[in-house]
């Protein structure tokens, strides 16, 4: 099972392709506003014993993440927000920038939801999701013909 489904905010929704796509348990993402340009971009790679999940985030620290398992989602979100104000002489000059988004990804009954790891490294969050034992790809054998 991947942990890939696509979205019913595609193009597609209602034709046989849309279907096709869905029946193979594609990544799903649990945000309900379908505004895809204020979410960072996402990679995912399945390997033989875990899922790896790279989510481009710069600009960020460590503490500005939240990571959360809720209802068999896994709930990405960061929040941050600054403010800088400058004096001189007659003007005062004051600016705030404000950063947030969140991704809430379906997760397939393949992970082990209490072994996920992350951690942040320029720019990049990482996670690595661990498949169950039941799970994982056995390697391929040649059978004997008698």
């Amino acid at each position: 099972m991947s942990l890939i489904k696509f979205n019913n905010r595609l193009p597609w929704v209602n034709s046989g392709l849309s279907r096709f796509f869905d029946m193979d348990d594609f990544f799903r993402d649990g945000l309900l506003d379908g505004s895809v340009l204020q979410q960072p971009a996402l990679n995912i790679r399945e390997k033989d014993d875990e899922f790896e999940i790279e989510l481009a985030a710069p600009g960020l620290s460590k503490k500005d993440f939240k990571i959360a398992i809720e209802n068999g989602y896994l709930n990405i979100s960061a929040e941050k927000a600054e403010s800088k104000e400058e004096k001189d002489d007659d003007y005062t000059r004051k600016e705030f920038n404000y950063n947030s988004f969140k991704r809430s990804l379906l997760l397939p009954d393949s992970v082990k939801e209490e072994d996920i790891k992350a951690r942040y490294e320029n720019g990049i969050l990482k996670l690595n999701l661990a498949k169950k034992e039941e799970s994982k790809v056995a390697p391929s054998r040649a059978i004997e013909v008698r």
